[in-house]
């Protein structure tokens, strides 16, 4: 279970392996069979929808906007938006990969 005292604690050989097998899908076609087989459709619908509060969120859209659109609850969007700018980097890493990144994102998230 991961605690305040070490954020990390949730990474072991077990997530590697995960992470080494989506890094392996080369399509998006294989990547999209490899996350319906491991994830249920309500678990991609999440997943998806906390993509789209991000890239909304990336795009300046105003919390109650992203809400209505998404779906998401307005705390949703807050954690989110907290990750977003003082996470580990993923969501902006990510976004600057597909050449949505914002300076102020990037500069704010490392």
């Amino acid at each position: 279970m991961t605690t305040a005292a070490n954020p990390d604690n949730w990474r072991s050989e077990e997530t590697a392996q995960l992470f080494e097998a989506i890094l392996s899908l080369p399509t998006q076609d294989e990547a999209a069979a490899f996350f319906r087989d491991l994830c249920t459709r309500r678990e991609l619908e999440e997943m998806s929808r906390r993509w789209q509060v991000v890239l909304m969120l990336a795009e300046g859209t105003p919390y109650r906007r992203i809400a209505s659109t998404t779906g998401a609850s307005t705390a949703t969007v807050t954690r989110i938006n907290q990750w977003l700018r003082h996470g580990r980097g993923g969501y902006v890493a990510a976004l600057e990969r597909l050449g949505l990144g914002t300076n102020e994102l990037s500069e704010e998230s490392r």
